[in-house]
């Protein structure tokens, strides 16, 4: 559903798979302040919202995803993984309880099949499961949220859910943002993107997502086994790195292009990049294991050094270098 926000002067729309939203409204580099600055919010509309309401539950997403959400408390966020039986990422969840219902942010196009699965595997149990986002809508804000608020922590602020026909009015009390602005700051905080950043293969441990998605002590669920196996034997096939690009090119490297070692060959993927206001631009790929940590890469082409994010050593005592404070764990 396209955004009413497009209407705005200087509003430019987003390409796949943010093409419902704007890119920016004129002034991406000032946008991108702004937003950091806590002055600005982003349209992010196009994003999935799903319920689950009913007295089960809690108790039942529990068993399907990777958190632990038993006694997860109203207004306390998480995050939360679907996986599948081989362990690999199908959705990354942001939720939140609001002493009735769960409320959950997830990718654009993807609320439908993830309620298509919930839907299946409710059997006998009180939950409904129902696809509301043409309802409501996903917008970040650097403004605390009001008590009582759907919010949920994000790279800046807040992602807070709000009623849909509300977003027209948001205008009036802040400057609105692009999501260039959003990703050029999700990417410099280390934070992968489901979809952008993934691919059919990606395992938790990969992403980094074990230290706010997964719950390493919680009873059985679809994909526990992998993520048990790397936990306690390390070491993944591929690692998230983050990208310092050359400067001097006149162009980012696109999501998929193949990062390259001196030599030619192809040791992993561009997931997402963009130009960020002080560290100017940088990407997040994913790369095999053992590519090492100081090797200078070539991304789509353009020279570019690593960062750590995910350890080569992954696993039981893994370090995520994420730049900012991990959602809540129960």
């Amino acid at each position: 559903m396209e955004s009413p926000l497009l209407k705005l002067p200087g509003a430019v729309a987003a390409d796949a798979p943010d093409q419902e939203i704007a890119a920016h409204y004129g002034e991406p580099t000032q946008e991108q302040r702004a937003l950091e600055a806590g002055e600005a919010f982003v349209d992010r509309s196009n994003r999935g919202v799903v319920r689950v309401s009913g007295p089960d539950r809690l108790s039942w997403l529990h068993s399907l995803t990777s958190q632990h959400l038993q006694n997860l408390k109203p207004h306390e966020p998480t995050e939360a993984l679907l996986l599948s039986p081989q362990g690999h990422v199908e959705h990354h969840m942001h939720l939140v309880d609001d002493g009735e219902a769960v409320w959950m942010h997830v990718e654009p196009g993807t609320a439908g099949p993830l309620v298509e699965f919930l839907d299946k595997m409710r059997f006998m149990l009180r939950v409904e499961v129902a696809d509301v986002s043409d309802a409501y809508a996903v917008v970040t804000t650097g403004r605390d949220p009001e008590p009582g608020t759907l919010a949920l922590p994000d790279v800046v602020g807040t992602a807070q859910i709000i009623e849909r026909e509300e977003l027209a009015k948001l205008p009036e009390a802040a400057r609105p943002a692009g999501v260039w602005a959003y990703e050029a700051l999700r990417i410099a905080a280390h934070r992968p993107r489901m979809g952008r950043d993934t691919d059919h293969r990606s395992i938790p441990h990969e992403m980094g997502w074990i230290e706010v998605a997964v719950h390493l002590n919680k009873g059985c669920y679809r994909g526990q086994e992998t993520v048990a196996r790397v936990h306690n034997l390390g070491r993944p096939p591929r690692r998230l790195v983050f990208l310092h690009l050359d400067g001097s090119v006149d162009r980012l490297p696109a999501h998929g292009d193949p990062v390259e070692i001196p030599g030619g060959r192809t040791v992993g993927f561009v997931g997402s990049a963009a130009r960020h206001h002080e560290l100017g631009p940088i990407a997040l790929a994913l790369v095999k294991r053992n590519v090492p940590v100081d090797a200078e890469l070539l991304a789509g082409g353009v020279a570019a050094a690593q960062e750590v994010v995910v350890s080569p050593e992954t696993g039981a005592n893994a370090k995520i270098n994420f730049r900012r404070q991990a959602a809540h764990r129960a």
